[in-house]
């Protein structure tokens, strides 16, 4: 069949991330034996007429969506893009069959449907059952009980089934150079599915709780052709935890020091699963940007989170990284279940303690379905069986649901490596789409120990 992808990400800030899910969508596509075409929105000045343009000129027989996020998952700052994607997506409606899929679309598959008004939906990984949807609709079967399929109009359909083996993604479709240029580094993944439980996250339910590994050399091989094909000079590892397990971790870093490809990166670690051993190595292949998805300096909130590490792994991890003289970020999330005055000064002097390049601060934690955040809410109160989560949502602890943004930027401002994308406190798109300027690969926040206090102040009202 001849079939159009699109990739319906339009944010920028802070960059322009590679659309790797619908990559991966195309290389299994590919293999099916489909011809395709891509239009990526994230650089298109008119979304609407290019679709139409291109619908004109050479009409698909299918139009497959790949839907990042539904909202920049940010408060108070927080942008919708439903809207924007509606718009699109009604630009091809009536042409031809229009597929909607992708990680936004698929926390809420159902509410995102019938919102959009496309005719089928993929929920989960669509590498295997992309194919078949696409079989049946060329011989004019229904589609109707393949894993994971939506139909518009019929409310059931079976659960999803994840992808056993990960394939390689095909970029050669999409604008490499361009997110190269403007993003900074290149993205790429390891494995799928996680086996922890914080409970505000969608990983499991997008990926399912049990670990799919790469084979090593495939990922050896696509870095290979990142770095000579396509002249990446930085690469970010999109794994929720990059460090776990830690022997796939030290085989994969082991593997990339031998393959003698010269390239820095940085990834999400988990503080609970790094030695000095595993962070030498990491270091020597590379990495020279570690993130930790800390959430929290308190104790107390660590456990309400689901964390699966407590506050001496967060000292150990961040005194490796000072030994081996790499930047690291702390990444917080405030006014969780049972967060007060008193747990949130303990994030703030915890951060103090272990010193980071940066930390990045979020105010408020967005409510997805499914998650067990989603049922203490409504076990609370605080949302309704009938409340929509398409736009965002935000749970706020009820100690702090007044002052939490006023407490946040108080204590911000006093520190000069915070950043509150939210409270726009050291961060703005302007800010951001300026630091993309100065001759840095990878993280922005790097850049923290460049600047002046307080560059940019909190927005008005916070």
């Amino acid at each position: 069949m001849e079939v159009l992808l699109v990739s319906a990400n339009r944010e920028k800030s802070p960059y322009p991330v590679f659309p790797l899910g619908l990559s991966y969508l195309a290389g299994a596509l590919l293999a099916a034996g489909h011809r395709l075409r891509t239009i990526d929105l994230c650089f298109a000045d008119d979304p609407e007429l290019l679709l139409r343009a291109e619908l004109s000129t050479f009409p698909p027989e299918a139009i497959i969506f790949s839907i990042r996020n539904i909202d920049n998952v940010t408060y108070p700052g927080s942008r919708s893009y439903l809207e924007g994607v509606k718009t699109a997506v009604t630009a091809c409606t009536g042409k031809c069959p229009v597929i909607l899929g992708g990680s936004g679309f698929s926390l809420m598959p159902r509410e995102l449907l019938d919102f959009f008004g496309g005719d089928y939906g993929v929920v989960g990984e669509g590498e295997e059952i992309l194919p078949r949807l696409l079989a049946r609709l060329a011989t004019g079967e229904s589609p109707q009980g393949l894993p994971g399929v939506l139909i518009r109009g019929i409310a059931d359909y079976l659960p999803s089934v994840p992808v056993e083996k990960i394939g390689k993604p095909e970029r050669s479709l999409f604008q490499v150079d361009r997110y190269n240029r403007e993003g900074g580094m290149a993205n790429l993944q390891t494995k799928r599915g996680c086996p922890f439980s914080c409970i505000y996250c969608t990983y499991p339910i997008l990926e399912g709780s049990r670990l799919r590994l790469r084979e090593v050399d495939d990922i050896i091989a696509e870095i290979r052709e990142l770095v000579e094909l396509n002249g990446a000079k930085y690469l970010y590892f999109v794994d929720d935890i990059f460090n776990y397990p830690m022997d796939f971790a030290e085989k994969l870093c082991r593997a990339m020091i031998a393959s003698g490809l010269s390239i820095h990166w940085s990834a999400f670690i988990n503080p609970s699963f790094i030695t000095p051993e595993l962070m030498a190595v990491m270091v020597e292949a590379g990495c020279d940007a570690f993130e930790f998805g800390t959430d929290s300096g308190s104790p107390v909130m660590l456990r309400n989170l689901g964390k699966s590490f407590d506050t001496d792994d967060v000292r150990a991890a961040s005194a490796l990284c000072r030994d081996h003289g790499v930047d690291f970020a702390h990444y917080i999330l405030f006014g969780g279940p049972g967060e007060s005055e008193e747990t949130l000064l303990e994030s703030f002097a915890l951060m103090d303690e272990v010193a980071p390049t940066a930390v990045i601060g979020m105010t408020g934690i967005r409510i997805y379905p499914g998650t067990p955040l989603h049922r203490q809410a409504l076990k609370e109160g605080f949302i309704t069986p009938d409340t929509s989560l398409l736009e965002p949502v935000f749970y706020l602890s009820p100690a702090l649901r007044d002052t939490l943004c006023d407490l946040v930027t108080t204590e911000a401002l006093k520190r000069r490596n915070w950043v509150v994308p939210g409270l726009e406190i050291n961060m703005s798109d302007t800010m951001m789409a300026a630091l993309r300027n100065f001759p840095v690969r990878g993280p922005l926040w790097k850049l923290m120990k460049h600047l002046g206090r307080n560059r940019v102040r909190p927005m008005s009202g916070a």
